[in-house]
């Protein structure tokens, strides 16, 4: 298995090789999430209900989001399908294969519903431990990290088997792949000083990447020691 460094590298270049769409994909991913995300903040509205007690009365101002529900659910139900789609791009590019923004959208809304169920489950499950603790959730977190790349990569897995996938390749590996987020901490505080341009041009498609890279060797690790056999993959 590769180390940190050599997977970094080789997203590197590979990325620097199909720069243009690399820098595409960040940015159409960042317009996405901006918009599904900004839309419900606008509905969000201050309201007032009235009480009163005797001859005394006072009202109780609250925030009302029920007028954004509607994005909030239509953010559910698109995203997804998008994560597991650019997942497959930068699983393209890692491994030098010509990757494309088009191919992204066909191959993450061609299956939609199984890659919504992958997603959903994994956020529900990660959800589901950070209500009993904030460590295991975390922890949770990254043993499910591979979800999207596996859904990408596979035509045949369930969503559920996805999880359960992830937690196999990533049994021992947990501390690996944070490691491999908190590397580029640095370069995250260095985009938001350029008001996020920096992550376009360079950090998102670099990460983003560097995780195919990680998504990969795991599994020919996996393979390798027969966690996980190729049928279970296909």
């Amino acid at each position: 298995m590769k180390s940190r460094l050599e997977i970094k590298s080789q997203a590197k270049t590979n990325f620097k090789e199909q720069y243009g769409t690399g820098v595409l994909a960040a940015l159409v991913l960042s317009a996405i999430s901006f918009v599904l995300g900004a839309l419900p903040a606008l509905f969000y509205r201050w309201r007032e209900m009235p009480f009163s007690f005797g001859n005394d009365g006072f009202s109780y101002r609250y925030f009302d989001t029920s007028a954004s529900a509607p994005f909030s659910i239509i953010g559910l139900l698109v995203m997804p399908p998008i994560v597991v789609g650019f997942a497959f791009l930068f699983l393209r590019m890692y491994r030098g294969e010509r990757a494309d923004i088009g191919e992204a959208f066909g191959a993450g809304f061609r299956d939609y519903g199984r890659n919504l169920g992958g997603i959903l489950w994994m956020l529900l499950f990660t959800f589901l431990w950070t209500l009993l603790f904030i460590i295991p959730g975390i922890v949770k977190s990254f043993a499910y990290f591979m979800t999207p790349y596996i859904l990408a990569d596979s035509k045949k897995v369930s969503p559920t088997q996805a999880l359960k996938l992830s937690m196999k390749m990533t049994r021992g590996y947990k501390g690996e792949i944070f490691v491999m987020a908190l590397s580029f901490i640095g370069w995250m505080l260095l985009s938001m000083l350029t008001m996020g341009i920096l992550f376009i041009l360079y950090v998102g498609p670099y990460m983003q990447a560097s995780f195919a890279g990680m998504y990969l060797e795991l599994k020919n690790n996996a393979l390798a020691k027969g966690i996980v056999t190729p049928e279970e993959l296909e």
